[in-house]
């Protein structure tokens, strides 16, 4: 039985820019249906092949696979959708299947655009992909397909079926990625030249934030052990030669003791790989006197979820951080050698010219090495998708993307807000080139950041950054030419229900007060209350957090509950010495 993977052909022109990033959604898949005893799968990489949909076409009729699967985020559903279609043209005997987050929440509005899909796999893939796969190959396909847990299709009389979610794979170290199913020469990080990976060290989020969905997706926090994660690491590096890697996790310094026994386990192996993390600021804090720890890791990028310079913006978005502490994060980054990345929300109803000012002058007073700025998006399977109302004008999912302004500001247009935003990047990617990159001593850092400014300009030449070329931007003297091409025969978006997939905390029912929706955890860290104060969610309220997870987010056992914590001075050194010094 041949499956075969699929990932759109859809690109933001926002994080990819630093190169192509390495699909880690079909290697878990495949690992664990490889565990499952099935292993005749393909890869067709659409999106970094640059694949037209006749070429997919002729992909999919030689593979002449038995299932065709692919995965969606909410702006490539359309690709994805596309992909399926032309799979269905070319095997119509074949089994179609989607999965991903939007298919998830929005199945319904899914399988009524896209009738040719059979089977949509909701929330954690794995499990439910091998069930499917299994059903199909004995035979159980299509009649007994309501006993498979976690899928939605459609039925025989047209209706939409869901089934019941299937549990969570609680053992998450048994879910192990077929890394060798990637062509890595396709999958270079431009700033170093190296393959970069994206692996996964935890799945969820203890935190229940109105403005992200990741912990509905995921429905439990489980994180793997620090030994078998860094035996993917070291897999990655010495078999398939990456030199580089991002922890896709949505904040994995979260689990403060689990993180501290990866970064450690990291420097026992002496694997000499960098690698890159988004985390909070409250969290660069709270870990101060880890940092040179981190650094010793090979932790050299973080991004921080500012989100906003205005102290309003920040109590708006409940980050319960302040202009003060963010800059002092990236004060302490930079004192230990770490690249910092400042991220910025843009785009909401009261931005005007000099709120984004705001954000570039409060950027260049911090001294962050990066910035990153990215346009309001609201999620429409997030809990205060709601109370935007009729503020949301767009119902074209694929500019659902964080570079395309999918809200309009009161006072300004979507012109000028993109023009105002490039007018930040322009100026602050110009000073960083001409008086900090090549002036930096360490010659890391140095090499790093001009590689980042040389993947910066490649994207702009090549005018798939923000998608400039799309939206026809050609400098402030052309924004009367921008166009963003909504396609406004999108039906308005039905909205789930938000409890029906995961029941909420009762805190959150019925709904909090209102606050905005849309930044993704899987693009943005979220901020959150200060550890030391109390274990809030990033977005506010103390309902969610286990006693369990209070003690491991606040690093009262270093080493795990029940444990006897290592003292702070003795992290980083091998473990043989610091056993020593406990005896003593």
């Amino acid at each position: 039985m041949r499956i075969l993977f699929v990932h759109p052909n859809y690109s933001a022109g926002a994080a990819d820019i630093a190169g192509n990033w390495s699909p880690a959604w079909v290697t878990y898949v495949a690992g664990y249906l490889k565990a499952g005893g099935y292993v005749d799968y393909l890869f067709v990489d659409a999106l970094v092949d640059d694949l037209d949909d006749e070429q997919l076409r002729i992909a999919i009729r030689e593979a002449g696979a038995d299932v065709v699967a692919t995965t969606a985020m909410t702006p490539m559903i359309y690709a994805a959708q596309r992909v399926l279609e032309i799979a269905k043209e070319e095997c119509p005997n074949a089994v179609t299947v989607l999965g991903g987050i939007h298919a998830t929440f929005m199945f319904k509005q899914v399988l009524a655009e896209a009738p040719w899909i059979d089977a949509i796999v909701r929330g954690e893939g794995e499990a439910v992909t091998l069930n499917l796969v299994r059903a199909i190959d004995e035979g159980r396909w299509p009649n007994e397909r309501d006993q498979i847990n976690g899928i939605a299709f459609l039925g025989d009389d047209g209706a939409v079926v869901a089934t019941p979610a299937e549990p969570s794979i609680r053992d998450i170290d048994s879910i192990k990625a077929d890394w060798g199913l990637l062509d890595w020469k396709k999958y270079i990080y431009i700033p170093l030249g190296v393959p970069v990976a994206t692996p996964n060290m935890a799945r969820g989020c203890p935190f229940t934030c109105s403005f992200c969905s990741q912990w509905k997706f995921w429905r439990d926090y489980r994180v793997r052990s620090p030994k078998e994660m860094v035996d993917e690491i070291e897999e990655l590096k010495k078999v398939h030669g990456v030199g580089f890697f991002i922890l896709a996790d949505e904040e994995p310094t979260i689990n403060r003791a689990k993180f501290i026994e990866f970064c450690q386990e990291l420097i026992d192996r002496d694997l000499d790989i960098q690698w890159g993390i988004n985390t909070r600021v409250t969290d660069v804090m709270r870990d101060e006197e880890l940092l040179p720890f981190y650094r010793k890791a090979g932790l050299v990028h973080i991004s921080l979820g500012t989100e906003a310079a205005a102290q309003l913006n920040l109590d708006r978005f409940v980050k319960e951080t302040t202009v003060a502490q963010n800059k002092r994060a990236v004060q302490l980054l930079q004192e230990n050698g770490i690249v910092t990345e400042a991220q910025f929300i843009v785009g909401l109803e009261n931005e005007t010219r000099e709120t984004l000012e705001e954000t570039y002058q409060m950027v260049m007073d911090w001294g962050a090495d990066m910035a990153n700025w990215s346009m309001f998006t609201p999620w429409p399977f997030s809990d205060m998708f709601t109370e935007l109302g009729e503020k949301v004008e767009v119902f074209d999912y694929s500019k659902y993307n964080f570079v395309s302004p999918i809200m309009k500001p009161d006072t300004i247009d979507r012109a000028e807000l993109l023009d105002g935003v490039m007018a930040n990047y322009r100026r602050f990617y110009m000073k960083r080139m001409l008086f900090q990159y090549p002036w930096v001593k360490d010659p890391f850092r140095r090499r790093y950041l001009i590689g980042c400014i040389k993947a910066f300009f490649k994207s702009a030449f090549e005018r798939k950054f923000y998608q400039l070329g799309q939206q026809n931007y050609w400098g402030p003297m052309f924004k009367k030419l921008i166009r963003f091409d909504y396609d406004k025969s999108a039906s308005k978006i039905e909205e789930p229900d938000h409890n029906a997939w995961k029941k909420a905390p009762s805190a959150k029912r019925p709904q909090a007060a209102a606050q905005p929706s849309g930044v993704s955890a899987s693009i943005k860290a979220c901020g959150g209350a200060e550890p030391a104060h109390a274990a809030m969610a990033c977005g506010g309220g103390d309902q969610q957090m286990t006693d369990e997870q209070i003690a491991q987010y606040n690093g009262s056992s270093l080493n795990g509950p029940g444990e006897v914590a290592v003292p702070i001075s003795e992290i980083g050194k091998p473990k043989e010495k610091a056993a020593v010094a406990e005896e003593a």
